[in-house]
């Protein structure tokens, strides 16, 4: 049940954007519906209601929307809190990731087990849990989200925070350069 749940746990800090401390304070009535996607139940967005920046501060309360780009960690959050959190016998607490003793897994325990997985792995050790949320943040330019959607996702209060945690990826360097040479063959071509 551990491993399930710290599997889980990272795949929503990625599926999600979340912070460390955002993901941890996760309580199971933060599970809410989208009626946009009524086949995903209670898992159609995230009601982050311990929201706060790097440096600590709140930001205040948001939802995050479920993705289809992401709909694997729908039917994970089903799998954790229909069939493994049951097994936690935690049901009386409403912490969305439990420990073995139901209490609530904090923060020092995912920095910990990240730091574990990934040394296991040979991975470089800067790689750290926000490394999950910017990569979450630079998967959604690449699809083509609106920098205000994505803002508003990973609750950042202005577009410099966004484009500062977002690297341009693959999919950008390559479609930024075909757009401007799609342009260019237009204009040599008597278009607009």
């Amino acid at each position: 049940m551990a491993a399930l749940r710290d599997t889980m746990m990272f795949k929503v800090m990625y599926a999600y954007g979340l912070r460390r401390g955002e993901v941890v304070r996760l309580d199971v009535p933060d599970l809410r519906p989208d009626p946009r996607v009524p086949q995903w139940g209670r898992y159609g967005s995230l009601h982050v209601r311990h929201a706060g920046s790097a440096g600590g501060s709140p930001t205040g309360e948001r939802v995050v929307l479920s993705l289809p780009e992401f709909d694997w960690a729908v039917e994970g959050l089903r799998q954790w809190v229909e069939l493994a959190r049951p097994r936690m016998r935690g049901e009386a607490y409403p912490a969305l990731w439990l420990t073995e003793r139901a209490s609530r897994v904090t923060g020092s325990y995912l920095d910990r087990r990240f730091a574990e997985l990934r040394d296991e792995l040979g991975f470089a050790k800067d790689l750290v849990p926000e490394c999950l949320r910017q990569s979450y943040i630079a998967h959604l330019i690449d699809v083509g989200c609106p920098e205000p959607f994505v803002r508003a996702q990973v609750g950042h209060a202005a577009s410099s925070a966004t484009a500062a945690a977002a690297p341009a990826g693959d999919g950008f360097r390559n479609a930024v350069p075909a757009r401007a040479s799609d342009r260019a063959g237009a204009h040599r071509e008597g278009g607009p």
